[in-house]
């Protein structure tokens, strides 16, 4: 390796086999790796045969060791960046070590791989085209149904991450703040040995938990499904009406004349008006 460059390299969740071959060569190359941990990345070196050395960037002293890193690249050193598993920042620290290393004018080469979230929702059956990711909830409770509160609008599917010892609680949480029939997917120990994907609404997947506290650990990723407002109904006598007036009047203002005369939403007759114009 020529130029010194920072390379971002996602390592296995839990199965070996999805260590990818372009991840194994970097990691073999570069002049020292960054390791959120030492101890428990250096078993996954000896497991692929890696002898080059590690050292510690981690939550405690990644600013210190970010100053550090930037000067061995100014030195002419190549370096690796990876966390205990999964794609590193996605909840896990870089952040500030990238930044510095990109303000410095060096390149950050990202070597994709495995990531929780993106594995969870791949497989959860709920919308893909828009989503959100919040990360680890607050601790406290009061914090967590605050951060509950300002997600319970969103339209998208959303998600975070949650350890065994806090996710009946941020069950609890959710169902207080969504209500039970909020449909969620709760996905446990992804590629490991006793992964398992859930389905149901929080009032169903809390039972399941009560019932079998072995479902209550390891590490989890909760999706829950975007909040879907509730469609006034309107009768076949307004949908007449609104397709009246749709021929003389644009959609916009269609939609508002109806809603004046009948007080339904303006949101849900200027849908309705776009469903028409586009059967007519």
């Amino acid at each position: 390796m020529s130029d010194p460059l920072l390379y971002v390299v996602s390592t296995p969740m839990g199965n070996l086999g999805d260590m990818t071959p372009r991840a194994v060569d970097v990691l073999r190359q570069v002049d020292v790796i960054a390791a959120e941990d030492t101890r428990h990345s250096k078993r996954l070196m000896n497991h692929f045969g890696i002898d080059t050395a590690l050292i510690p960037c981690h939550d405690h002293n990644e600013r210190q060791q970010a100053g550090m890193i930037v000067r061995r690249m100014q030195a002419g050193e190549t370096i690796a960046l990876i966390s205990d598993a999964g794609t590193p920042l996605i909840s896990d620290p870089g952040f500030y070590l990238v930044r510095l290393v990109r303000e410095a004018g060096f390149r950050v080469v990202p070597i994709p791989g495995a990531c929780a979230f993106i594995a969870a929702l791949s497989v959860s059956g709920l919308p893909t085209d828009r989503f959100y990711f919040a990360g680890f909830l607050p601790a406290k409770g009061a914090g967590r149904r605050k951060q509950i509160a300002s997600l319970a609008a969103f339209s998208c599917t959303w998600g975070v991450y949650e350890s065994p010892h806090r996710i009946m609680a941020l069950l609890e949480d959710l169902d207080t703040v969504l209500g039970g029939g909020r449909c969620i997917v709760l996905a446990r120990e992804i590629t490991k040995t006793f992964e398992t994907i859930m389905t149901g609404t929080l009032s169903e997947i809390q039972v399941v938990l009560q019932a079998d506290t072995n479902q209550q650990r390891g590490e989890f990723v909760v999706l829950v499904e975007g909040y879907k407002e509730d469609r006034a109904e309107i009768s076949p006598e307004i949908e007449k009406m609104l397709h009246r007036l749709l021929q003389d009047l644009p959609i916009n203002k269609a939609a508002a004349a109806v809603a004046d005369l009948t007080g339904l939403r303006k949101k849900d007759l200027y849908e309705l008006a776009l469903a028409l114009k586009k059967g007519a």
